[in-house]
């Protein structure tokens, strides 16, 4: 059994509600406070008060500290998180990781890099001490594995550092992006990056309640009033039996099932069509023979698809096809991160995909279409390219990102 934490994000997440809801689990604040002030921060304080949100009791968070005007650097923050001699090398990792997954999300807005990319909200001492006091609270719940809702954003728009933006804001979206999102009437920004940052880093799934025997949950307020809802982020504790932890690195997201079957569509046009959906946008689509009504014999066709994108795979089926009805379903995936990249040869450039594996390392391989073409080019074998490539490129060698 997996002592397993899922999030329900019925009002977002931020870092405050995420340390409230973990100080209402069992830990004590003076120990998230001596955790973080370890880090060289020796003036700040943590204090946690039981708040009401529409009539439910929650926890609080408030940090305080001296006033700054310091934008830090992702380097200056991992100084930090080093010389922290309150974080065990689990919490560190863990508060790296999420700090990480901002630094990427604003180096892409900004368009700088990871070294040049500095921080403003995210880089405030209180959201440190969020993300800080969240892998320490983490570890001492001795959590092994996170789940979580899909996240409302909210909409509307807010102020930040760099002026009017939407909800979500920049930030927030490219880290969501994978995530499943749930929709929300409510005008405010219901999701930080700091929250969005946790959840990126160390959800194993997004979805409902997973199968496990609850022990414990925890509420954590956040700072405005909603007529709407109760303002609070809900974790409950309990023992599963999934064996993924957030330390492995596996993403995760959702996907859109449509099947319909056919008995009356010739191979041409289910090739059409095939081709059509793909070209769409289309994740995956196969066909699996079946045996209809009557005993005759059919064809199962078969399309993933992003959420956003249903409709049009749905039209393309009707368009393009005989159905007359389609069947469609929520699915959960895990996925492997991977990158595609191109490397150079002695045939010239080769792109490949690395895929990184849970336990470390990486799996590559050889995009067939460019395995094929320099086969033809060369008057080679596509196999005689795929082993060079393998052979004389190790993914450990291949360090452009293209």
């Amino acid at each position: 059994m997996t002592k397993t934490a899922y999030f329900d994000c019925i009002s977002g997440i931020s870092g405050d509600m995420t340390l409230g809801a973990l100080v209402d689990l069992g830990v004590s604040v003076e120990s998230i406070e001596a955790a973080v002030q370890s880090m060289g921060l020796p003036d700040l304080k943590i204090e946690a008060e039981t708040v009401k949100k529409c009539g439910f009791r929650a926890i609080k968070v408030h940090i305080t500290h001296p006033p700054e005007h310091a934008h830090r650097h992702l380097h200056h923050i991992s100084e930090m998180i080093d010389r922290a001699t309150g974080l065990s090398p689990r919490a560190r990792e863990l508060a790296h990781e999420i700090f990480l997954q901002v630094a990427k999300a604003e180096a892409k807005v900004h368009g700088s890099t990871l070294e040049k990319v500095h921080f403003h909200e995210v880089g405030a001492i209180d959201s440190i001490a969020d993300i800080v006091g969240t892998a320490f609270a983490l570890d001492q719940l001795g959590i092994k594995s996170i789940y979580s809702s899909p996240i409302p954003t909210g909409h509307g728009s807010i102020t930040i550092a760099h002026g009017r933006v939407s909800v979500p804001a920049p930030a927030t979206a490219e880290i969501l992006k994978g995530v499943p999102l749930a929709a929300s009437e409510i005008e405010a920004e219901l999701t930080t990056p700091t929250g969005a940052a946790i959840l990126k880093a160390t959800a194993a799934g997004f979805g409902a309640l997973p199968p496990m025997q609850i022990h414990e949950v925890g509420y954590g307020a956040g700072t405005k009033d909603f007529k709407e809802q109760a303002n609070v982020l809900r974790v409950v504790i309990g023992e599963s039996e999934t064996s993924n932890t957030f330390t492995t690195h596996v993403e995760s997201d959702q996907a859109t099932v449509l099947e319909t079957n056919l008995d009356d569509c010739s191979p041409e046009q289910l090739a059409d069509c095939t081709n059509r959906l793909l070209e769409a946008g289309a994740l995956d689509v196969y066909q699996t023979a079946c045996v209809m009504k009557k005993g005759r014999m059919g064809t199962q066709l078969t399309v993933l698809s992003a959420a956003p994108r249903v409709g049009l795979m749905e039209s393309i089926l009707f368009e393009h096809t005989s159905a007359i009805g389609v069947r469609r379903y929520v699915v959960d995936r895990h996925k492997l991160p991977r990158e595609n990249r191109i490397i150079e040869t002695k045939f010239g450039p080769v792109r490949v995909k690395v895929v990184s594996l849970p336990g470390g390392g990486s799996r590559l391989k050889v995009e067939d279409e460019d395995a094929r073409e320099v086969a033809k080019r060369e008057g080679v074998s596509s196999d005689t390219v795929r082993q060079h490539v393998l052979k004389f490129h190790p993914t450990e060698s291949i360090t452009g990102e293209h």
